[in-house]
């Protein structure tokens, strides 16, 4: 008999996939349907950019992978099917992206996502 595991979303997962070199590890986190809001200094709360479907967030974390820069997860805690975490980039440059996002999640992947994200100028 065979099953299948039904994927899991904790700390040390986020983790590998906020800190890999690339999205694609970040990008399994997603349910193929997810949505991302990202409010910042451009798309203020009233006006947020609104990713729909893992091919728009992926576009969008392909660009931001492309770039010179670290991710570090700084902390998160999940309970049940809800998680909150903040990670921090750093360009080579020395500045700084800081970024908060709580999600939901189904079945061990995220579904829906908003991202509050402040850098230096």
């Amino acid at each position: 008999m065979t099953t299948s595991a039904e994927p899991r979303f904790d700390t040390d997962t986020l983790r590998r996939g906020l800190e890999a070199p690339t999205a694609a590890p970040l990008m399994a986190l997603y349910a193929d349907d997810a949505e991302l809001r990202i409010v910042d200094r451009n798309t203020q709360p009233s006006h947020p950019m609104v990713l729909r479907g893992r091919d728009e967030i992926a576009t969008m974390l392909d660009d931001v992978y492309s770039r010179d820069m670290t991710h570090q997860l700084e902390r998160c805690v999940i309970q049940d099917d809800r998680a909150a975490f903040s990670e921090t980039c750093v360009y080579p440059d020395g500045v700084r992206v800081y970024a908060e996002s709580m999600v939901s999640l189904h079945d061990g992947r995220i579904t829906d996502q908003t991202m509050i994200q402040a850098w230096d100028e």
